[in-house]
């Protein structure tokens, strides 16, 4: 028997990503989760550098490569072109 606090399969399904800051290491392990986060962030900053203008969009947006986390606006710019994790 099922819990109050336990979502069911429908309410985790109908859960939608939530743009917000995130952590780089955060964000790299939801899109690349059963790997250890340095190495999930390693191969998530190579899908950012493959990705066409990728990189260029978020470093107009005032990324710095060392800072670790992503903006609201980061995060929703990375979403758009790796889709939802």
């Amino acid at each position: 028997m099922k819990t109050d606090a336990e979502p069911t399969d429908d309410e985790k399904k109908e859960k939608t990503f939530e743009y917000r800051s995130y952590g780089k290491g955060e964000l790299a392990m939801l899109y690349l989760p059963d790997i250890q986060q340095q190495s999930a962030v390693d191969r998530f900053n190579k899908w950012i550098a493959a990705a066409p203008g990728l990189k260029e969009r978020l470093i107009a947006t005032g990324m710095n490569p060392r800072s670790r986390s992503y903006t609201p606006a980061q995060v929703r710019l990375i979403v758009e072109v790796l889709q939802e994790p």
